[in-house]
């Protein structure tokens, strides 16, 4: 009897979700433990998160879930509020002072496709209801203002660049400031400046995520925005082929070595899906990055499939989470968010706890 009741007990936990998230809270593993004796049921809760009246709301809505089942006479939560990572304010105070989580999208080498996958998780992030802003950090070829159809320059109002937005993003990019077909032709010095500015000189707002398309490798640019801002994690881009992986493990290394947390790796352009037949071609060799990251001990968040409609879309200046919201990408886009979310959430498990009685 009692099995059975954990058994619609664990069920029903199932149905009830974080604030903001799309994943349930079994899912996350904030469920620690579900006890039942006769009709009396406990619940051992542990949330990561710095908004305690969300755990709180959680745990009520248990108890009314969990209380209204048959054959359950009471329910007690036990929570546990973990210290999730602190906003992501740079050692300069001023710097980003309304973003809780600075997240670099990174690849060891160019071509892989970092820039749509920064494009398309931003856009399915602010699909989920997020407050997402994306850096286009890449100084010396940025691609996001085509990837978001923007072709103007930003306006300043009290001294502070105004970012872009579109699909629910806020956008900036040093493309936006340089005529398109004049080079960058930069030392490094310049280079942080430019990005410096970038930083503290837009008017970011209160974001949940601010996602950086940094440049290709482990240059200047991507070395110092690592050391200068505590970023939440790094998502590594890659496709399946050696060539690129071989770069992508120095890219994850140079994380680690600055001591940023890697969130885990995507696998860009997986396999091709023929638009006529259905049938599914292995470009590059079949899981290359999945290999890799066992070897390297961080998981894989998601594999995308190359598909023309994805690069139409990025040329268009509209991502494909956007034209088709229900289409295989944005499924894939949106299980990536929730991923990421998930790593976040893991980090933040091992911080001090809370208890709230």
């Amino acid at each position: 009897m009692a099995e059975a009741v954990e058994t619609r007990v664990r069920e029903c936990l199932r149905t009830i979700t974080f604030p903001g998230m799309k994943r349930d809270i079994v899912s996350f593993g904030f469920v620690q433990r579900v006890g039942v004796s006769g009709g009396d049921v406990v619940v051992d809760l542990r949330v990561p998160t710095r908004d305690a009246d969300a755990a709180r709301d959680i745990r009520q809505r248990i108890v009314d879930a969990v209380g209204s089942l048959e054959g359950v006479s009471n329910v007690q939560v036990s929570l546990e509020v973990a210290t999730a990572p602190a906003p992501a304010t740079a050692r300069d105070p001023s710097l980003l002072p309304g973003v809780s989580h600075v997240v670099a999208v990174a690849s060891g080498k160019g071509g892989v496709g970092k820039s749509t996958v920064a494009t398309n998780l931003s856009a399915a992030m602010a699909a989920a209801g997020l407050r997402v802003g994306l850096l286009d950090a890449d100084i010396y070829g940025p691609s996001i203002p085509l990837m978001f159809g923007i072709d103007r320059r930003p306006e300043i109002v009290d001294g502070k660049i105004q970012p872009f937005e579109r699909h629910g993003v806020r956008v900036m990019s040093l493309g936006f400031l340089l005529d398109p077909d004049t080079p960058v032709i930069w030392r490094g010095p310049m280079v942080m400046k430019a990005l410096g500015q970038l930083l503290g000189d837009v008017d970011w707002g209160e974001l949940d995520y601010l996602l950086l398309d940094l440049p290709p490798g482990t240059g200047d640019a991507a070395l110092t925005l690592s050391q200068k801002l505590p970023l939440s994690g790094a998502v590594i881009v890659s496709t399946p082929q050696d060539v690129a992986l071989i770069d992508a493990r120095k890219g994850l290394a140079m994380f680690r070595k600055v001591e940023v947390p890697v969130l885990g790796m995507v696998e860009n352009m997986s396999t091709f899906v023929c638009p006529h037949c259905g049938e599914t071609t292995d470009i590059f060799k079949r899981g290359g990055v999945e290999r890799t990251a066992e070897l390297l001990g961080c998981e894989v968040l998601g594999a995308i499939p190359l598909d023309g409609a994805l690069v139409r879309g990025s040329d268009a200046g509209v991502p494909i989470v956007v034209s088709a919201p229900d289409g295989p990408h944005a499924g894939i886009f949106q299980d990536i968010v929730v991923a990421v979310e998930r790593r976040l959430v893991e980090l933040a498990s091992s911080r001090p706890t809370l208890t709230i009685v």
